[in-house]
């Protein structure tokens, strides 16, 4: 009797002791399930952010390929294949994903992004118009802009642009592109206020340096602005500003500029010395 209870006790604590193993088993594989998880997502966030756009493109798309219905990476590949500057491809992945069960207004922004690289403007217009006005980011307004642009919306880029810049914290490339839009609509005050209001946010913004002598000289203000440049940017920005005044006539000073372009530059400035030749010869 005593040999069946002490067996019984055994095959109990035995049951229980195996259960717990068990028991820790399926936790410990919750666990590494879980962290594999966020090792995964770290992983897609750094491929989409600092590596290579083309070592981007390979992940994900291998990634799609073991697992086809996962949305997100569908999506990291789309994001990728624009980094990568194959926006067509990326807006046929994107169409599959809007037109899915997963899809969101965020991919349809998205899609219209693609759209826009790909020169499809209309087909991009739509895709916006399908997005809920409650959905409001800084890409579906930058968007909006540059759409709003295409079609001379000038009031409607405007509130666009304003919008946009107020949605982020780096707002320094929208108004780049706002203050182009007021250089090719011919407002180069307006033009000239925004190059340099994204130059406080970017000082760094070769592009909106070179924006802002353009919109300066087609006011005729042919002196260099005080702005933060390099050796090289101040020769290639006093170049811009000599183009600009030979092409309205005022040759004498573009000369001038194109020589003090070639002496600033600190290298042998080919572009200049050749405009400069041209100029010589037609005189």
């Amino acid at each position: 009797m005593r040999q069946s209870v002490g067996f019984t006790i055994f095959m109990t604590v035995s049951l229980f002791l195996s259960g717990c193993e068990t028991q820790k088993e399926q936790n410990v594989d919750e666990a590494l399930a879980s962290i594999n998880v966020i090792d995964e997502s770290n992983l897609n966030d750094l491929m989409l952010t600092s590596s290579d756009p083309e070592e981007a493109v390979a992940y994900f798309r291998r990634a799609v390929g073991e697992k086809p219905g996962r949305v997100d990476l569908k999506r990291g590949l789309a994001k990728s294949l624009i980094r990568a500057k194959k926006p067509v491809e990326a807006a046929k992945i994107l169409t599959e994903i809007t037109q899915g069960p997963g899809g969101t207004s965020e991919d349809r922004v998205l899609l219209a992004d693609a759209l826009i690289r790909s020169n499809e403007w209309k087909r991009a217009e739509t895709e916006l118009n399908a997005v809920p006005p409650t959905y409001e980011t800084f890409d579906r307004y930058r968007l909006e802009a540059m759409i709003a642009d295409a079609n001379k919306r000038w009031d409607k880029a405007d509130s666009f642009y304003d919008t946009a810049a107020g949605l982020t914290t780096r707002p320094a490339g929208v108004l780049n592109n706002w203050g182009y839009s007021k250089l090719t609509r011919g407002d180069y005050p307006g033009a000239e206020k925004l190059f340099n209001q994204a130059l406080t946010y970017d000082r760094n913004l070769f592009a909106a340096k070179n924006n802002l002598v353009l919109a300066r000289a087609a006011q005729r203000k042919y002196d260099l602005p005080i702005i933060s440049m390099t050796q090289v940017e101040r020769a290639q920005l006093l170049y811009t500003i000599a183009l600009s005044a030979i092409k309205q006539g005022d040759v004498i000073i573009g000369r001038g500029l194109l020589e003090e372009a070639i002496e600033a530059h600190p290298q042998h400035f080919e572009e200049a010395v050749r405009a400069l030749e041209a100029l010589s010869t037609q005189q």
